[in-house]
């Protein structure tokens, strides 16, 4: 029988009824109850008897605002963006290196590049597809679950895991089992004001909880604001548009390139003539084939469905846009109607037009969803990682709704031969994880009518160095080569599916900034994979920053820096994007070495607002005279220039 409790006493309750070693399993991303974990991670640090594995993913946490001019800019914005959200304690152990010798976290996806130097989480890190997390957590021995559910504001018996059912409705039937074999595993639930009632899969009922906790929480929920798209990011979204065919089914990942492909998508849907008229300036002539066969460049008639494991906003700003709301159903019968063009109306009340396993996104889009009527949220249904990552299991039902699937995920490197990486450094660092992106990629080949699609930013640019990321080796991959598929840079398409080792470099080498060609081509002849005489086509050796930027600037409407709306001021999108600039030409910790570049800086009347709002108005100091001078110089150098 469900008990209602406060947090203390649920954690004396589990303390009394769980063995020594608590196996707690938590959702990723929002739906962790932070303040009961807090309390059991303390409580437990002081019992060194007792013994607590916590596994989960993408353990939120508000950026480290660092020193000088970053934690000027952050320190305010962090405080008014992320207000009273709670902190997980954890989280600050695994930074400084202070995790308690009874304590473990596992995580099998973290915040990119958070805990690239904590050894506990490098340690404790579990490499494993999004789909297979709940097996290999169940097997560990899990007997806790905990996690923020929210309430029916007409009906308080209605429960719903709202945000994250990804993971909990696939372990359910799994601690059934154990259950019914005698074991002792416990379901705690929390309820949190903010968070959406998602109807659907995702409900639960108050008899699936051992205990509830009888305070709602109430703080802040974490939020992951808008960044600001670079002509990079603008370019690629622009190719991948393209190939986005109108019925079809899309898969969206987070992030600033998958913004950019949203923002395309509302233009190609809204304003077809000056998109199509970009088109023609970037020519896309050498992929128009491809372009033809697989998506096209006209408004989405038919509409998309969107299916993917994280319900991001973009994808809620497609649905007010009218593009994504094709409706699948959940039978085949009236799934193989549907596709058919045959199914009567009446039939059509409980169609979906996006599935997605967890929710994660700008406060902005919390709104959105709570505003919507119940009526409304029933098209959203968020489910099982296991239905969305996986084809096994309904797999007819799955095939018939993913018609034309276009899975897109990013990567931050890409070998020459088609192997993408995106979640670990060549170190063995992890950055962030595999996720569900390997998922997706067998799904675009196991679907007859589907593609994967890997986007990445050609090259990078830090401390005044730039780099290509498109290199002839690497010692990790996420992907290897033989899923190959789609890959696109700013630069263009490559389609590497089924070619042979010289056309996948070629390929590549077409879409590959031209600073970094001549290089790639000596190290693929030196290994015998291009031929000695080989030559790149002309139309190809222009790959440049300046010449993206040209095109941008006489199509400027159709790159908005921030398409999907944006948490900063208009003085702070400015610093914004003076202090990445400042960043990608010098290493700000030499500050001391950077005198130079503030020699033309113009004079503090220049922006008067902006000084204020970095506190430097008045520098008491020469440490803070000089970072006047280079925020000074980073917003005249980026005054004018389009993102």
């Amino acid at each position: 029988m469900v008990q209602s409790c406060s947090i203390e006493r649920t954690v004396d309750e589990l303390l009394a009824r769980l063995p020594a070693h608590i196996h707690l399993g938590t959702p990723l991303g929002l739906g962790k109850p932070n303040r009961l974990i807090n309390a059991l991670y303390q409580r437990i640090k002081g019992l060194p008897d007792r013994q607590l594995t916590i596994y989960t993913a993408l353990s939120l946490g508000r950026p480290p605002l660092g020193d000088g001019l970053q934690q000027r800019f952050l320190e305010p914005f962090v405080e008014r963006v992320f207000g009273d959200y709670i902190e997980l304690d954890y989280l600050a152990d695994l930074r400084h290196n202070r995790m308690p010798g009874n304590i473990h976290i596992q995580q099998f996806y973290m915040q990119a590049g958070s805990l690239l130097d904590s050894p506990p989480a490098q340690q404790d890190y579990v490499s494993s597809n999004y789909s297979h997390a709940a097996r290999d957590i169940n097997a560990c021995g899990l007997n806790l679950i905990a996690q923020l559910i929210a309430c029916d504001p007409q009906d308080s018996s209605r429960l719903s895991l709202s945000c994250n059912p990804d993971i909990t409705l696939d372990l359910l039937p799994m601690i059934a089992k154990r259950r019914a074999a005698g074991e002792t595993i416990l379901m705690v639930g929390q309820l949190h004001g903010d968070l959406p009632y998602m109807p659907g899969d995702s409900e639960v009922k108050p008899a699936d909880f051992d205990y509830l906790m009888d305070d709602v929480e109430r703080t802040r929920l974490f939020s992951t604001p808008n960044m600001p798209l670079t002509l990079q990011d603008h370019f690629i979204g622009v190719h991948t548009s393209t190939l986005i065919r109108d019925g079809g089914t899309l898969q969206i990942g987070i992030g600033s390139m998958g913004d950019a492909l949203t923002g395309a998508l509302l233009a190609r849907h809204s304003d077809g003539e000056g998109y199509r008229a970009l088109l023609d300036a970037i020519d896309i002539t050498p992929w128009q084939g491809l372009i033809e066969r697989e998506g096209g460049t006209s408004s989405f008639a038919q509409g998309l469905y969107g299916c993917s494991e994280m319900f991001v906003s973009g994808l809620m700003v497609l649905v007010d846009a009218g593009i994504v709301r094709r409706k699948v159903y959940p039978d085949v019968e009236r799934q193989s109607q549907a596709n058919a063009g045959t199914l009567d109306e009446s039939l059509h009340t409980d169609g979906v037009c996006v599935h997605g396993g967890f929710i994660l996104g700008p406060d902005s889009f919390y709104q959105r969803l709570r505003a919507l009527p119940l009526s409304r949220r029933t098209e959203f249904n968020m489910t099982a990682i296991s239905y969305i990552n996986e084809l096994y299991g309904q797999e007819e039902l799955k095939r018939l709704q993913r018609r034309d699937a276009r899975f897109v995920n990013s990567a931050f490197t890409m070998t020459l031969l088609g192997a993408a990486v995106s979640d670990q450094l060549e170190d063995g660092r992890v950055l962030s994880g595999v996720g569900g992106q390997y998922n997706f990629v067998a799904q675009g080949h196991a679907l007859h009518d589907a593609r994967s699609i890997i986007i990445l930013r050609s090259w990078r640019e830090s401390g005044g160095e730039v780099n290509s990321n498109i290199v002839w080796e690497y010692g990790h991959c996420t992907i290897p080569r033989h899923l190959r598929d789609i890959v696109i840079t700013e630069y263009g398409i490559a389609d590497l599916r089924g070619k042979t080792d010289r056309q996948v470099i070629e390929a590549l080498l077409n879409i590959t900034d031209s600073r970094f060609q001549t290089e790639l081509i000596a190290q693929a002849q030196f290994f015998r994979k291009l031929p000695e005489d080989f030559c790149l086509d002309p139309r190809f050796t222009d790959n440049s920053p300046e010449r993206l930027q040209e095109i941008a600037e006489r199509h400027a409407h159709l790159f908005p820096e921030y398409p999907l709306g944006s948490d900063f001021s208009a003085q702070e999108q400015d610093l914004l994007r003076a202090l990445n600039w400042l960043k990608s030409k010098f290493k700000l910790t030499q500050i001391y070495e950077l005198g130079k570049a503030t020699l033309e800086a113009p004079a503090p009347q220049a922006f008067p607002e902006h000084l204020e709002r970095m506190g430097l108005e008045n520098p008491d100091g020469l440490r803070e005279e000089l970072y006047q001078r280079l925020l000074l110089a980073g917003l005249e150098a980026t005054r004018n220039v389009n993102p």
